[in-house]
Order: structure tokens, then sequence, then C-alpha cells
């Protein structure tokens, strides 16, 4: 919200034109503080401004913020029940909102009143809750990362530690997996998820440079999504590079991003696009990058 004013219009009372870039990639937000954590609801694009402590929103016409907290340094944005849901990684709270951008709640501990550290990114579980992941601090020495699940009720509940770095999660489409990415060892892992809800059978997903040498040994993934042709679709902090493997650990393919860092990204709901979050600056804040629109072959 700027000044009392939900869906204000970033850079100008008129709709914004993309502009456009080779090959067809389009620029829909030329400059963004660190864009992240990217969700594609009702055909509006929202994605978090980490470093301008914003969620913006793209129609398909006009960019506009849709929410703003001082402090909050938001990564992830997800549908929670009739509300969203926001991580803020800064402050180590969650804040919950409604679709229009108004304040509805404020979580900063599980349900056994234990804080949280580096709340990161959120992936639906399919009715109505999420799964959201917390990192720990940034380049961690303890392994602290945990994922949790919370209810559309606001229930927030741990249900997996000792992850190094917990960063992206994506549920698998038949809901019977939740994969994860472990940033600081490089690699994805996946839990079973059982009929209550509890996560099982911890095993090694993909290592990213096993996987992808071209990635190179210091890979660093960031988001993951199940992209429309079923595959675990693998962003990158430490390049530009997002990476294609079956949910088993096989090399499919890999897209090179014109950027420094492509954190995180979604799709189009036909399935057609993929929006990428590219931060072309990671040296310091607010860590100026852009939103594209890139078509997929």
């Amino acid at each position: 919200m700027i000044r009392g004013f939900r869906l204000s219009v970033l850079l100008a009372a008129l709709p914004l034109l993309a502009s456009a870039e080779a090959h067809g990639v389009t620029v829909i937000a030329p400059q963004a503080g660190f864009p992240e954590g990217p969700y594609l609801l009702d055909d509006t694009l929202l994605f978090a401004e980490y470093g301008s402590n914003r969620i913006s929103a793209w129609d398909g016409k006009a960019l506009s913020v849709l929410w703003e907290r001082d402090g909050c340094g938001p990564s992830a944005v997800a549908p929670l029940g009739d509300d969203l849901v926001v991580t803020c990684y800064d402050n180590g709270t969650v804040a919950r909102i409604s679709r229009d951008g108004a304040d509805v709640a404020t979580y900063d501990a599980d349900d056994r009143g234990d804080t949280l550290q580096g709340p990161n990114d959120f992936s639906p579980d399919g009715t109505g809750g999420v799964w959201m992941t917390a990192s720990g601090p940034w380049e961690s020495g303890p392994i602290v990362g945990k994922v949790y699940h919370l209810s559309p009720e606001g229930t927030l509940r741990m249900v997996a530690d000792d992850l190094h770095y917990a960063n992206g999660v994506a549920q698998a489409p038949d809901g019977s997996r939740l994969f994860v990415n472990e940033s600081e060892a490089g690699r994805v892992i996946s839990f079973a998820i059982d009929a209550d809800g509890e996560l099982s059978d911890r095993r090694l997903a993909v290592r990213v440079f096993m996987t992808d040498p071209e990635s190179g040994a210091g890979a660093y993934p960031d988001g993951v999504k199940f992209g429309p042709d079923g595959n675990l679709w693998i962003g990158q902090y430490s390049s530009g590079r997002i990476v294609v493997a079956t949910p088993g650990g096989d090399f499919v393919r890999a897209i090179d991003v014109s950027t420094t860092a492509a954190p995180n990204f979604t799709f189009s709901a036909d399935g057609k696009t993929i929006y990428v979050m590219a931060v072309d600056d990671t040296s310091e804040a607010p860590y100026w990058g852009r939103v594209l629109a890139m078509p997929l072959e």
C-alpha cells in the first residue's frame, strides 16, 4: 500500500507498456528491487521485491504496488484460503493480507511458540494451505533450515528441520512428495507427504552440479517449480541459468537468462511463458533487477 492507495500504479498513472528484448523476451518490470517469489493469481502476476519491501502486481497492462511494509524483506507471495501470505525474510514474520492488499494478520511463531528465522518461500498444498521454508541466517554456519505447514486457519506447524538453508519449495502435482532446495548444499531434496500432512522418507532428488556441470561447482539453487512438462525447474542465485531436471535428477535442458542471477520464476496459465525474476546487481541493496516474460519453445 502506498499512502493508503492499494494497487497504486508504480511508474505512471497510465498503463505501463512492456518493453521488448531480443528473441521474444519482454521486460514487464524494468526496475525491481530484488524480484523474488512470484505467483500467478487470476491472470495477475504477483511478485515480491525484497530490496524494495513490497509486493508488486502486473495485470498484463499496468504495473502496480499491492502491499508494502518497511523492514519486511519479502521473498515470496502465495494464496492462503481467501487471502494472501507474504514471507518477511528480514524480520522473521509471515504477513497475511487480503487480496486487495489490506493487512489481516501477522505470524511470528509456530504452534509451539518457536520464532521464525528467515521465512523464505511458499508452495500451495492444494487444499488452501501452504508449505513454507525458513532458511535460517544468510550464509549460515549452523544447519538450521526448516519446513513448515501453514493452514488456512492460521496454524503454523514445523514439519522438517536440519536443512542446509531451506529455500525454494514445490509440491509434486500429484501431491505425493514435497521438493525443497537446500541452497548451501547445492541440491534439491524431497519428502513423502503422508496422509496426515507429515513429511517422511527424506531423499536426495537433484544435485545441481552433478546434473548440470555447466552450472558449476558453486551452483546455488534458489527457487524450484514443477513446469508444464512435469519436470523440476530450478532457478539459481549463482547464475542466470535455470536448470530443468526430472524428479529423479536426470538433466533435461537449461535456459540461460541474460542476468547475474535468476533466483525464481513461475509460468503462465497456458504453460507457454515463463516469468523470470532476474537480479542484475547482487552487489548491494536494493539489488536492482527486472521481471521478464520469456516464451517457452
